[in-house]
């Protein structure tokens, strides 16, 4: 282990210790590039000066959990995942008298509008509450406003309209200067809450859970935990669906389910 990596490690120990996030089963390639990254944007000479400062200033540690969790995400992103979930699983979840749905790692909340989207085409949003969570405080209150960046809107229109979508895609926002604000109808029916895949436990019980290209960033260890706890927040079979990287191949619950579109990575829970 070189001097970086161990410096890294008692890092992210001492970050569990003092606030309680546990970043230590995080994939260690990619969390070295954050925090080097972290770093080189700050001035920060050294993995000792950074830790100094982020144990003792709870600002400067919420700008590295920033760093540390970021994703990129888009509206619709993968569109062929969201036209299977419309051919494979929307039929089922429509024999629910009530529909929860989680969407773990929902980062700035695309994904969510996107899920929020498909459910009121289909008739199933006004009987569903969609559950929004993800580690970084930051991007919840983002995801919360609704809020994002009208030239992103092109590439989201044809994410969209690849996904099946079924109406004009710009009924579902208003612009205003470089900005759109999502209808509030889809907002009406999301719970947003902070909830870390690494420590935190199941809090309900779902038809439909969601983490798309958040594992990726995960060991094994901490895949397995996420799985595990995917399954125990899961109906009878229930839905779950993975981003295009992720599996269930080294889980302990791999047999448990069954694939319903093994290209897209969406399964049902079978035992």
């Amino acid at each position: 282990m070189s001097s970086d990596s161990k410096k890294i490690r008692e890092l992210l120990e001492s970050i569990r210790l003092v606030y309680g996030y546990d970043f230590t089963d995080y994939a260690e390639a990619s969390i070295s590039r954050r925090i080097q990254h972290f770093i080189s944007t700050r001035k920060i000479e050294t993995i000792d000066e950074l830790a100094k400062i982020v144990l003792k200033d709870e600002k400067a540690f919420e700008e590295l959990v920033q760093e540390i969790s970021v994703t990129v995400t888009e509206l619709f992103r993968d569109p062929s995942f969201y036209k299977s979930l419309r051919e494979n699983v929307v039929k089922r979840l429509a024999t629910y008298p009530f529909i929860k749905v989680w969407i773990a790692g929902c980062a700035t909340g695309e994904e969510i509008y996107s899920v929020a989207i498909l459910l009121k085409e289909e008739e199933l949003l006004n009987r569903s509450v969609i559950y929004a969570t993800d580690i970084n405080q930051k991007s919840l209150k983002i995801a919360k406003e609704g809020l994002y960046n009208i030239e992103n809107m092109k590439s989201y229109t044809h994410n969209y309209q690849h996904a099946g979508g079924k109406r004009s895609f710009s009924e579902y926002y208003i612009a205003k200067y470089n900005t759109v604000l999502f209808d509030k109808s889809l907002r009406q029916n999301i719970v947003f809450s902070p909830h870390n895949l690494a420590v935190d436990k199941s809090f309900n019980e779902f038809q439909l859970v969601i983490c798309r290209n958040v594992l990726i960033y995960f060991n094994q260890q901490l895949q397995n935990r996420a799985i595990n706890l995917f399954y125990d927040s899961l109906c009878p079979f229930g839905f779950l669906g993975l981003g295009s990287k992720e599996s269930l191949l080294f889980s302990d619950k791999q047999k448990q389910f069954e694939d319903v579109d093994k290209k897209e990575k969406i399964y049902m829970k079978s035992k």
